[in-house]
């Protein structure tokens, strides 16, 4: 009888333990901050998007990076093409980490675009080889990990820095053809 209620024993405190250890993930899990993320509703470029953000649509420009213009043939439509792609791939869903400016003088707000994988679509179209590097402090938080990933692209002949590459980079074209 003993070794009978021993094993009742045994196995209601194993229970509970088990009962107790899964109601705590379910606390954790819920106590997480959460990580809002925002859908983009319109690629303008290969470093400017838009979104929605607090009912309000937001021109986003790309902190880091600066992809060939448009009229940078066949670049900067390539370039245009590679974010929507990287976009698709998250389901059209990311999320804005701000640096220490929010807004450029045009009025864009100035983000790192993080995939729900926690991938940055801003240093993966450097490594891809669809934008050249481009700081302006203080937006410098990631200067080191974008540096790198532009010199893999050229180290490896990608995109841009390949055969067929860039012949102008996109600060020096906008200074030839200025928007009006």
């Amino acid at each position: 009888m003993n070794k009978r209620i021993l094993r009742i024993l045994i196995g209601l405190t194993v229970s509970i333990m088990l009962l107790l250890v899964s109601l705590y993930g379910k606390y954790q899990a819920e106590t997480k901050p959460k990580t809002n993320y925002i859908r983009v509703i319109e690629v303008h470029d290969g470093d400017t998007v838009s979104v929605i953000l607090d009912d309000k649509r937001e021109k986003v420009r790309l902190i880091g990076i600066d992809a060939p213009e448009l009229g940078q043939r066949p670049w900067g439509q390539k370039a245009k093409r590679h974010l929507k792609e990287l976009l698709s791939s998250s389901k059209w869903e990311v999320s804005l980490e701000f640096d220490i400016e929010k807004r450029d003088i045009h009025g864009r707000l100035l983000a790192y675009l993080w995939t729900p994988d926690k991938k940055m679509i801003n240093l993966q179209m450097l490594k891809d080889g669809y934008a050249v590097l481009f700081t302006i402090s203080p937006n410098i938080r990631y200067v080191d990990e974008l540096r790198r990933a532009q010199s893999e692209a050229r180290d490896n002949d990608l995109g841009i820095w390949g055969r067929g590459g860039l012949n102008e980079a996109p600060r020096e074209y906008r200074k030839e053809h200025p928007r009006l």
